[in-house]
């Protein structure tokens, strides 16, 4: 299958079995070369808790649904976390079911960090930095393969509160997303094609709580899906500079779908409200007032921007105190 280290096991049930049973899953185990957290390398294809997309199980497995280019799949993920002693990495081991089974069994190396490269990344010079690298040994940077899963919730989030932007990913994909193939955890559905996304009315959109500029965004978006899938195959500033030639995609949400579709590395989610103040405070002790003022605090890990702010988030230092109240959830879904 073209990584080293995967194996597949099962046959084909007979047509009578087949029929009796429910689908098998395919079975895959790979032997990671290096240190990988599973759990914390995947969390962030993630939207919340209640993702249907993603959850983690009571037994500490990710469960994963996507369209794949083959149709769409349910894929399960679990692994051991060795100790950092450990000469190699944990035995990884996969089920998968329906169509796009196989895309996704073969894409789980890359969205593991397989090629995550983190020569030239030094974490000594900072003393919390260096502390969270030390506690998580087993980040690395993935790729799902997928860029238009990554960008419609990377759009949905975009100038809202978290908890908004998740509770209409939720809404949207309960009406309009597929049934997962196999045994997924209840509530689960999958990434709805272009086609669907286009042809959502505009009162469905309102009732999720997203107005027009973001659902225009998404439509359009989707009226060129495949081309922008094929950003994957650019170079990380090429997919970044097409990106964001689409109107109402900018330079943060062209990062934060390429962090997580591409596993770019020094993507860094410039006009972001919260990441300047986490990164000013732990690096500097300080707020960064501005995204000018974090850049330069992550101008000595050029090329690990994004790597950085992923140990930053890590850390649970958070920002400095709050000095004004939250913002309050807006809800004008009923108006």
């Amino acid at each position: 299958m073209g990584y080293q280290g995967l194996s597949m096991t099962g046959t084909a049930p007979s047509r009578t079995a087949a029929a009796a049973r429910p689908e098998p899953a395919r079975v895959r185990e790979w032997q990671a070369p290096f240190l990988v957290d599973v759990r914390v390398t995947l969390s962030v294809q993630g939207r919340g808790r209640s993702d249907p997309t993603f959850r983690i199980d009571e037994a500490g497995a990710v469960w994963r649904t996507s369209l794949t280019p083959d149709g769409p799949a349910t894929i399960r993920v679990t692994a051991p976390f060795p100790a950092a002693s450990a000469p190699a990495g944990p035995l990884v081991l996969a089920q998968a079911w329906g169509p796009g089974a196989d895309w996704l069994l073969d894409a789980l190396p890359g969205a593991l960090g397989l090629h995550d490269d983190i020569s030239g990344f030094d974490p000594s010079g900072d003393p919390v930095l260096r502390q969270v690298a030390r506690r998580h040994p087993g980040l690395r940077l993935g790729r799902s393969g997928r860029l238009m899963e990554a960008l419609v919730p990377a759009v949905l989030e975009q100038k809202v509160l978290t908890i908004e932007a998740h509770r209409a990913w939720r809404i949207l994909l309960a009406k309009f997303g597929g049934q997962p193939p196999g045994p997924a955890p209840r509530g689960m559905r999958v990434f709805p094609d272009p086609k669907t996304w286009r042809r959502i009315p505009s009162w469905d959109w309102h009732r999720a709580g997203v107005e027009g500029v973001r659902a225009q965004t998404i439509i359009r978006a989707c009226t060129v899906a495949d081309s922008l899938e094929r950003l994957l195959a650019k170079t990380h500033e090429e997919a970044d500079r097409l990106l964001r030639t689409i109107p109402g995609i900018g330079p943060w949400t062209s990062a934060e779908t390429r962090q997580r579709a591409a596993g770019d590395p020094d993507a860094v989610s410039v006009g972001d409200a919260h990441l300047p103040d986490m990164v000013g405070w732990a690096l500097a002790g300080r707020s960064a007032t501005n995204d000018e003022e974090m850049l330069e605090l992550l101008g000595p890990y050029a090329g690990h921007r994004h790597r950085v702010t992923r140990l930053v988030k890590l850390s649970g230092l958070g920002g400095p105190p709050r000095r004004a109240p939250k913002l309050p959830v807006r809800d004008y879904r009923r108006f």
